[in-house]
């Protein structure tokens, strides 16, 4: 019985001792593939996108409700497009935190509108979007995103509506 006992803890030390850090490390493996894409994003390499992002990613987004983003190769064209009203876009992470498959971001967003944006015509206005984004990783990928932001704050920035005026307090 002893000999069994001894067996059971050395079988439960070893599992300990090899499952423990993968566990651990994969909230910073996820956290590389969520660099791994604003990195590919800022430097306009797409193909890099289908190495980090799943197939049939799905992008939900309350600040755009009528833009749908169900895949992979609507996702790259949703970045074409946002390219053409904003040519020197850049994103820079300010903060990520990551816990088991999600990593959340706090992000800023910089471009000069160059392009009409919808109904908004080009201003030529530079604006800096703070913006949250949640990732959920599935098999290594991407699958999932949630992105949020201040449209008044933007579209305020951008010149398409008045600043907020000032009190003199």
């Amino acid at each position: 019985m002893q000999t069994y006992r001894g067996f059971v803890l050395v079988i439960l030390l070893v599992l300990t001792i090899v499952l423990v850090p993968s566990v651990t490390a994969q909230p910073d493996k996820n956290k590389d593939i969520a660099t791994q894409m604003i990195n590919a994003i800022n430097e306009r390499d797409y193909d890099l996108l289908d190495e980090i992002i799943a197939p049939n990613l799905v992008r939900h987004c309350q600040a755009t409700p009528n833009l749908n983003i169900r895949s992979l190769n609507e996702f790259k064209e949703f970045l074409k497009e946002d390219l053409k009203t904003f040519p020197d876009s850049h994103i820079t992470t300010e903060m990520l935190i990551a816990e088991g498959d999600l990593v959340a971001g706090y992000h800023t967003y910089s471009g000069t509108q160059k392009g009409a944006m919808g109904p908004f015509p080009t201003t030529n206005n530079k604006a800096d979007l703070k913006f949250l984004g949640i990732l959920r990783i599935e098999d290594g990928k991407i699958a999932e995103m949630w992105v949020e932001w201040d449209n008044m704050a933007f579209l305020t920035q951008l010149g398409h509506f008045p600043q907020p005026e000032t009190t003199g307090e």
